[in-house]
């Protein structure tokens, strides 16, 4: 907190001018903003009819790389797999800022019944799925087309460069297979021309159309995925005695990891979840295999929690297995680090976010155990990241369907703000730092 004091005057001394002499140029964005609704939610429900899984965004990335070569941006393609980046110079000399959106569905059914709802299916790890865009991501692809027809209309007047990314496979790759920000930020998206500072905006179903939120600092949590293979001595399950039953151990082992985050982690300090998600094995009734497989995700907020609670899945799965005369094989991947809002930049940005959404519509959230890979992008140059409300007005959060789940509903009105949002933190900022 002391040092979140200390910055406020130097972040004041920054946006306060630049507020000030981008005001003209603000009130053109909020009206070029409002002007692309229908186009924007046009967008949106297009995409939505048509989900891709991530890497696989053909037809998502065909129609943004139209789209902004349409508006003259220089153009590229096939980044980190099915990635699209376009890069608009403004009439000015400046700094670079980047704007970016994530393209990919999810393998979960629609149940809500809209005229545009997906009926898309897929093959995902071996089995046929449904496609939805479940996480809003759709949206995200519209707004910052949005954006950046907003920001191409202004060009002239911006000191600087947008660079807008389109990113593949927020949601994961399917296992083995490196993608989404993190190839990205390999493939060298923030170079050519360096990026000085990155935006990103979520959707929110639990947050009210609009409004904005915000987090300094840990925003959102680091993922993991764990993997835990439980090997014993497969029997007839008639003769159980002549097995070591390495699905009885699984579910010691499930059991025994339940009280990692319970008694093994001092949550007053920050959350942190652990779930198992999936179980495998064995074929038939009357068969005790030989290997079970549990799979599943940790969540944390700071380095030091994430790396006992990968010693203690470790050490309790071992452990457990051994009692019971079997072997487990831990493997721990991350994910996504911690998706964490750069201090200084938020606060400079403060005063833009205030100013588009309006007295009392931003608001500071805690932080939550959900995941973002914008988090790589924040390990390279400073990077901010915000929600936006996607819930009816008067609406309550519990009545609504979470993220990931088949009843997921954005209200479209909410969408503008997103618009102006993301071209008014690329022009104040390029005019502050100019």
């Amino acid at each position: 907190m002391k040092r979140l004091l200390l910055l406020l005057p130097l972040a004041f001394a920054f946006t306060r001018p630049a507020a000030a002499q981008n005001a003209a140029l603000n009130a053109r964005i909020a009206k070029l903003s409002a002007q692309q609704e229908t186009q924007v939610i046009a967008w949106r429900r297009d995409i939505h009819e048509h989900p891709e899984l991530g890497n696989m965004e053909t037809r998502t990335a065909g129609i943004i790389a139209a789209e902004l070569r349409r508006l003259g941006l220089e153009v590229q393609t096939g980044v980190a797999r099915t990635g699209v980046v376009g890069i608009l110079r403004g009439g000015k000399p400046g700094p670079v800022v980047a704007l970016r959106a994530d393209m990919d569905g999810l393998p979960v059914t629609e149940s809500v019944a809209l005229p545009f709802a997906s009926k898309a299916r897929a093959q995902y790890n071996g089995q046929e799925v449904g496609v939805m865009h479940a996480c809003g991501h759709d949206t995200h692809v519209a707004m910052l087309l949005g954006a950046a027809n907003v920001l191409s209309q202004v060009k002239k007047d911006l000191p600087g460069t947008v660079k807008f990314i389109f990113q593949p496979a927020e949601e994961g790759s399917l296992p083995g297979v490196t993608g989404g920000a993190k190839l990205m930020v390999q493939e060298g998206v923030l170079s050519n021309p360096k990026v000085d500072a990155i935006f990103g905006v979520h959707i929110n179903a639990q947050t009210e159309v609009g409004t904005l939120r915000y987090r300094p600092e840990g925003e959102m949590a680091s993922s993991d995925v764990f993997s835990i293979k439980v090997k014993g001595k497969s029997a007839h399950g008639a003769y159980p005695w002549l097995a070591v039953d390495p699905v009885v151990a699984a579910a010691q082992i499930i059991m025994g990891l339940q009280t990692i985050v319970s008694r093994q982690v001092q949550l007053t300090e920050d959350a942190a979840v652990l779930t198992v998600g999936m179980v495998h094995g064995g074929v038939r009734n009357n068969i005790i295999p030989e290997q079970v497989e549990l799979t599943g995700t940790i969540r944390t907020l700071n380095t030091d929690m994430q790396q006992q609670i990968w010693a203690a899945v470790r050490r309790t799965a071992t452990n457990i297995a051994e009692s019971a005369g079997a072997t487990a094989e831990v493997d721990i991947v991350n994910y996504a680090p911690v998706t964490y809002n750069e201090p200084r930049l938020t606060e400079q940005m403060l005063p833009t976010l205030r100013r588009v959404a309006g007295p009392g519509q931003v608001e500071l959230q805690k932080a939550v155990t959900g995941a973002e890979d914008f988090a790589y992008f924040q390990e390279k140059v400073p990077g901010l990241f915000l929600f936006v409300g996607g819930m009816p007005k008067g609406k309550k959060p519990a009545d609504t369907a979470p993220h990931h789940t088949p009843g997921f509903f954005v209200d479209e009105s909410g969408l503008t703000l997103g618009v102006q949002t993301l071209a008014t933190l690329a022009a104040d900022y390029l005019a502050m730092k100019k």
